[in-house]
């Protein structure tokens, strides 16, 4: 049987063109300073992923049932909604667990998915304890999924 492909994959979008033509001005600027933190954190070169999706680094997974694939180790996508954060760090350890929990209390205004992470404007959380969560899923992707 042939393995299903991931519809969101790596390609050579235009990471700046695809910011500035983000509809609404606040999720735009909002938008650029992430781009700038996950540059500044990751030391890596953003990438499109998708049409929509700006992403830093990638891994390569293996599920038990074979599916395999790539995908990117962190970024972020300005939806209209909300801002998408990608922390991919599956957090598996308690200690891990409880670290994440911690930085989500200090965050600020937020939801939190099994890897995403929503916020609607950058104002309503602390960007320090954001750049936590980033070195910590880097981190542990790292470990994971060494390159």
């Amino acid at each position: 049987m042939a393995q299903a492909q991931n519809k969101t994959t790596e390609n050579d979008g235009d990471v700046n063109g695809f910011i500035d033509a983000v509809e609404h001005e606040g999720r735009r600027e909002d938008a650029r300073v992430l781009l700038a933190l996950f540059q500044k954190v990751t030391g890596l070169p953003p990438r499109m992923w998708g049409g929509s999706i700006i992403g830093f680094g990638s891994y390569h997974y293996k599920y038990d049932s074979g599916r395999e694939g790539d995908f990117l180790r962190t970024g972020f996508s300005p939806r209209k909604a909300n801002l998408s954060i990608y922390i991919m760090g599956g957090y598996c350890s308690e200690e891990a667990k409880a670290r994440r929990d911690d930085m989500l209390s200090r965050l600020g205004k937020h939801k939190m998915a099994k890897a995403c992470l929503y916020v609607t404007r950058l104002k309503n959380i602390d960007l320090d304890v954001l750049e936590e969560l980033i070195r910590d899923n880097m981190k542990y992707m790292d470990e994971v999924y060494p390159e």
